[in-house]
Formats: C-alpha cells, sequence, structure tokens
C-alpha cells in the first residue's frame, strides 16, 4: 500500500503543503518571501534580455507564453531552447513572475520561454496537460532551427513538463527536439492531491488523477532514446511525500533504461531551491548550462 493511503486527512494535508516544511521561516513568511524572489528574478531577466510578451499559443484562457531572447545573439544558427513551466499547484502564480532563470541562460546563448496555462478552478487538468503540449508544439513550429529543446518545471510545473516528456506527438503534427529536462521538487503521482484542499479547486476524480500523473506514462517516454537527459531533484526540506514522489519517478524513469539522475539539493527546501537559478554558480543553474551548451 501507499505510504499515503494510510496516513489521516490532517498528515496527508500537512505532507502536501509545502509551506509548512521550510527551515528558514513560518508557513505564510515563506510564501510572501517566495513571490518577492520570484518577482525581483523575473525584473531582473526582463532588464538583460530581449523580451517578448504575451505571445498567443492558442485561444484558450491563459493560452500565452514570454520568450526571451540573447541581447547580443551567437553567430551560431541553432540556439537551444528552454521551456519553463512555473509552479503554484496548477492554481496560482504566472509566467509573468517567472523569468528569474533568464539571466545566465541568455547569458549561455540560449532562448527561454516561459509558458502560462489556464489556472484552476478555469482550468482542470486535462486541460491543463493539454494547453502545456500544444505550448511546446507552438514554440518549436516557431523556431525550426534549434540545437535541441529542454525543460524545466517546479512542483507542479515540474509535473507539467514530466506530462510534456510522455507526450504522443503524432497528434500536434510536430516532434520536439527534447534534449534534456529538469524537473524540481515535482509531483509525479497525482492520486494522493485528490484527498486534500488542494483539489478543491482542481475538482479531480481519482481517473482525472491517473490520467494524468506522469507516474502511470514512464514507458512511453522510452520513445526519447538515451540522447535525453532527465534530472530530477528535490530540496532537502521538502516534505516526505514529496521527497518519495521524485525518488520513486526518478527510480521508474531509471528502469526505463532512460539517462536520468538524480540530485538531493542540500540546504534548499520548496521554494528558494528554485529561486536560486538567478544565481549562475547555484548548483541547479549550472545543471541546466551544462544541458543548453551541449553539442
Amino acid at each position: 500500500m501507499s505510504s499515503w493511503k494510510k496516513m489521516n486527512k490532517e498528515e496527508l494535508e500537512k505532507q502536501y503543503l509545502p509551506s509548512h516544511w521550510s527551515h528558514r521561516m513560518d508557513k505564510d513568511a515563506i510564501i510572501e518571501a517566495h513571490i518577492k524572489e520570484i518577482t525581483k528574478g523575473t525584473e531582473k531577466g526582463r532588464s538583460v534580455a530581449q523580451t517578448w510578451f504575451d505571445v498567443a499559443y492558442g485561444q484558450g484562457d491563459g493560452e500565452k507564453l514570454d520568450i526571451y531572447l540573447p541581447s547580443n545573439p551567437s553567430t551560431a544558427p541553432a540556439p537551444a531552447l528552454l521551456i519553463y513551466f512555473h509552479g503554484g499547484y496548477w492554481q496560482l502564480l504566472s509566467k509573468d513572475l517567472s523569468g528569474f532563470m533568464v539571466p545566465p541562460l541568455v547569458k549561455a546563448g540560449a532562448i527561454v520561454v516561459i509558458v502560462d496555462f489556464a489556472l484552476a478552478p478555469k482550468g482542470n487538468m486535462d486541460l491543463i496537460v493539454s494547453q502545456v503540449r500544444r505550448s511546446v508544439a507552438f514554440i518549436v513550429q516557431q523556431y525550426s532551427a534549434l540545437s535541441g529543446v529542454y525543460l524545466c518545471g517546479h512542483s507542479a510545473g515540474a509535473h507539467l513538463g514530466a506530462m510534456v516528456l510522455c507526450t504522443d506527438w503524432a497528434e500536434y503534427g510536430v516532434t520536439p527536439d527534447i534534449k534534456g529536462a529538469l524537473l524540481v521538487s515535482g509531483i509525479y503521482d497525482l492520486c494522493p492531491i485528490v484527498h486534500t484542499s488542494v483539489n478543491d479547486a482542481l475538482q479531480m476524480t481519482e481517473g482525472d488523477a491517473l490520467r494524468n500523473s506522469p507516474m502511470q506514462f514512464v514507458n512511453i517516454m522510452k520513445r526519447l532514446g538515451g540522447t535525453c537527459e532527465i534530472v530530477v531533484t528535490v530540496a532537502q526540506h521538502d516534505s516526505d511525500e514529496f521527497r518519495k514522489q521524485s525518488q520513486e519517478y526518478y527510480q521508474a524513469v531509471k528502469a526505463a533504461g532512460l539517462n536520468t539522475y538524480f540530485q538531493d539539493v542540500p540546504n534548499t527546501d520548496h521554494f528558494d531551491i528554485i529561486e536560486k537559478l538567478v544565481e549562475e554558480n547555484y548548483i541547479l543553474t549550472q545543471v541546466l548550462l551544462k544541458m543548453v551548451t551541449r553539442t
């Protein structure tokens, strides 16, 4: 039996409230501090890149993305493209607060795209997953000459990145050359979420959760081949359930024969593990830079 099924409702609720697990500050202060940090980081990102905001990748609610281009584009013909999916439990945050990883990446010559989607309750999980898949297809069609497509997502955004990795691209009319993914403090089995307050806005059934759980579709990822590097990361001060989800997803991806490794980031919580991507020397920034500068 899964460990979460043995928990009472109060225990399960706490396990899936990341703000309750920070070693730095209390649950109310950590959210406020996180918004402040990613806002500041995004302002910096906007100041160092050429920007193209609110590009529509569809006609639906929230179907827009922001594009950050290097201010001094390389003469090389094919840049790398990094696509970022923000966290916020599919119901909070936005692309407007999510450009904080831009400075080191555009400095390295990469194009960065930040994706929005219909936040719950306007968007249900089937719609949100469909939107992010379409966003990838759209942006790849805009840039025909790329050295590779890379994904990054945090928390709920890592879930969305993992769902992109198991996409059947035949129905989208494009096959993105996905060469890497950095999945940070993600959720890969949505079934526990159904039984928490997080689901109040999402209104997922058990069937919805299973249909949109990356753990159910790891074998589909085999089509990515050995050239796609999947890095699964988790914070030292994430909850036990978040850490377990990351470890189990990593083990499943590894067992499927994919090129993957696990990164447990010391002295971080669920929030600063992603905030620090603004810093060039941060361990996960270095992971991304190695990915996007690979030839």
